[in-house]
């Protein structure tokens, strides 16, 4: 077995290599760029390599800095985790020049797979169903018009290169074609240092699922089930789950058969994924392999037993798999969310800066991969696993160079509906500050009928938030519940202050028993009796909820028990009551007695400020080009600019008519968020 292996990456991925290398007896080398010399992945490695600034294609992606790194380190292997330089056939030939083993496929199999044009073609021969389109090189945008009503919008345009959700837009007209075919060059070129783009019809009302393969060099080659992820926002993976709700075992077999032969047809080795889109039939169409491991991998390993990356390291040095197809069985349920640094309430535009509080819920391990002497385990009633891959930590920062994903909770569970309720309570202990993120509307996911029922398809983002997520109204029952909840932390926290003012003794209660809660518009009249296992909160109704828990005044989770069901609530202070979020909703409830609640029905309403004639930068970025000028009158939904974050485009368009009458920032610029633009007259 390697003595040491340098990971090619940064972030989760890097930090999650190490946990399976540190497993196994091996050393590990981290390579990182100035903005990562305090990163995760460098504290966690044995050694660590600086290879350059900042920005990817200065640090992380310039193969001579690796090479150079794994020669002064001493590396026998390398695992590229995924992204950057995981699907270079020029890395894996620099490699194997320098006698170093590469922990991925063979060479001719990333050309062949990796190569989005190149493997929808060797899929064609192969006799694997596939998407219509055009698999030929593109050469501007009136040639990418001409094939899209060739074939037929809406259409695709990929990047041939690309991964992630880069360089990838949907068109439904020439306009957009000639847009997306310009936006997807520059992602691509930037992200991947490779501009060529192809297109193919865009199937709606598709669902995305793949099929996790593993294949070792002695020509045995395994399917270990499939992952659902439609779940997604601009072709970039949001929520997976393994297994499918929607597959039956046959067409689970024929997927999986037929992804394991497309990968033995390459002489493929080491872990890798077929993907499918699968229509309301289940008719399933091959769309791209990704020969490297997945960013959802997780939810595989919990249902499995298998750890992947062990297994691609063992495959690596030349070792047999231990497995055959009849070993594999799924067992129970995983579910993956990502958390991104993006803010959700702002179009889920990325947000950078210092995570001021980052505390994850705790890790619980349960499942099938627990015995890791086997291959599967069982599924018997217990406690839920609860997993957080993560590479990032409470004080560092997320960085504006790289890919916004913070981490990646998953939880196991028996069954499906458990799984879901296991994510639920671990999203709302989630504790993040400091950056825009994503928790609210995961938690809002989770609580999406669709998703419950399983009835979800690649545009369920864009079918069920058209206009984008502006938080959730919680349903009458939920409100209750944490009128009950902040109404006893209330009180408790008065006490406090009552003992510390001296207005009360330990013997002498001077605390009121009434108040009134009002939260999202409605207004509750509640009474509070307390014992000293807790509080049975009243309303005027006469319905009684009994509340629990341990919180104090100044923790910033609550985790409580009402009316016998858990409740759990992220706490911030405002002025007569608490800022709450839970299950998506952020909220402000305030407590007061019956008199001040009097008094503040009478209050005005503050307005917010009117910045309807102004165009916002929606989030810190680079001004890329204006598209407009002083004196233009531009027209509802007409481009005024671009701005690139995080290795992404985004196209900022008028809401409505109107005249520019001034411009603020030119390109080359960079803005903060809020930064005005531009004004109208």
């Amino acid at each position: 077995m390697f003595n040491k292996i340098l990971i090619a990456n940064r972030g989760e991925i890097a930090c999650r290599v190490i946990k399976s290398a540190r497993k196994m007896g091996i050393k590990t080398i981290a390579i990182y760029s100035d903005a990562d010399k305090q990163a995760l992945h460098v504290q966690m490695a044995d050694e660590a390599v600086h290879i350059g600034p900042p920005p990817a294609n200065q640090s992380y992606i310039v193969i001579d800095k690796v090479m150079e790194a794994i020669k002064s380190s001493g590396a026998e292997a390398v695992h590229p985790g995924y992204g950057f330089l995981s699907e270079n056939a020029k890395f894996a030939e620099a490699l194997a020049e320098a006698g170093v083993a590469f922990v991925g496929p063979p060479t001719g199999a990333i050309e062949q797979m990796g190569d989005k044009i190149t493997s929808k073609k060797i899929a064609q021969e192969a006799g694997v169903s596939t998407v219509p389109g055009y698999m030929g090189l593109i050469e501007d945008a009136e040639e990418a018009v001409k094939i899209s009503n060739e074939i037929g919008y809406p259409v695709m345009l990929k990047a041939s290169a690309g991964g992630g959700g880069k360089g990838m837009r949907i068109a439904w007209n020439d306009e957009e074609a000639r847009e997306g075919f310009q936006s997807s060059k520059n992602e691509a070129a930037n992200s991947f240092g490779d501009d060529r783009i192809f297109i193919e019809k865009f199937v709606t009302q598709p669902r995305h699922i793949e099929i996790q393969v593993l294949c070792d060099a002695h020509g045995n080659g395994i399917y270990l089930g499939e992952r659902e992820c439609s779940i997604q926002r601009r072709n970039q993976k949001v929520v997976e789950e393994a297994p499918s709700p929607f597959l039956d075992e046959a067409t689970r077999k024929a997927m999986g058969e037929q992804a394991v032969a497309l990968a033995q047809a390459v002489g493929y080795t080491s872990a890798g994924t077929v993907e499918f889109i699968v229509d309301g039939d289940k008719n399933f169409y091959f769309l791209e392999m990704n020969t490297r491991l997945q960013v959802e991998h997780p939810v595989t390993e919990l249902i499995t037993g298998v750890d992947l990356v062990e297994q691609m390291i063992r495959v690596a040095n030349g070792e047999k798999l231990t497995i055959s197809q009849s070993d594999v069985t799924l067992t129970g349920w995983a579910i993956e969310n990502r958390l991104y640094a993006e803010d959700p309430y702002r179009g889920f535009l990325p947000s950078i800066g210092r995570l001021t509080r980052y505390r994850p819920p705790a890790e619980v391990a349960a499942g099938p991969l627990l015995d890791n002497d086997k291959w599967h385990g069982d599924a018997e009633s217990g406690p839920a696993a609860v997993r957080n891959d993560t590479g990032v930590y409470e004080g560092g920062e997320i960085s504006m160079y790289y890919d916004p994903m913070i981490a990646k909770l998953c939880t196991w569970a028996p069954t499906r509906a458990e799984a879901i309720e296991a994510m639920r309570v671990a999203l709302d202990s989630f504790e993040v500050e400091g950056i825009g993120h994503n928790l609210p509307f995961l938690s809002a996911v989770m609580d999406h009928p669709k998703f419950i029922s399983g009835d979800m398809t690649t545009a369920f983002i864009a079918e069920e938030y058209p206009d984008g997520f502006d938080g959730v109204e919680l349903p009458e029952a939920e409100l209750i519940r944490i009128a009950a909840a902040c109404a006893a932390m209330h009180r408790v926290a008065e006490i406090r202050r009552a003992r510390v003012s001296g207005r009360m003794d330990n013997h002498e209660r001077k605390v009121g028993s009434d108040w009134n809660v009002r939260l999202q518009g409605q207004s509750y009249d509640v009474t509070i009796a307390a014992d000293q296992d807790g509080s049975t909160v009243t309303f005027e109704d006469g319905a009684e909820l009994r509340v629990s828990g341990a919180w104090t005044p100044g923790d910033q989770l609550a985790e409580m028990t009402v009316a016998d069901a858990p409740l759990v609530l992220k706490v911030g202070k405002v002025s007569g009551g608490f800022r709450i979020r839970t299950r998506g909703a952020d909220l402000k409830v305030h407590v007061r007695t019956p008199r001040q609640a009097e008094l503040a029905r009478k209050m005005p309403e503050k307005l917010p400020p009117d910045t309807s004639k102004m165009l916002l930068c929606p989030m810190p970025g680079l001004v890329v080009k204006m598209d407009v000028a002083v004196g233009d009158e531009v027209q509802d939904g007409q481009a005024l600019c671009t701005i690139e974050a995080m290795k992404m485009e985004n196209i900022l368009r008028a809401e409505r008519r109107g005249v520019v009458s001034k411009i603020n920032a030119t390109a080359g610029d960079s803005l903060a968020v809020d930064d005005v633009i531009m004004e109208f007259e």
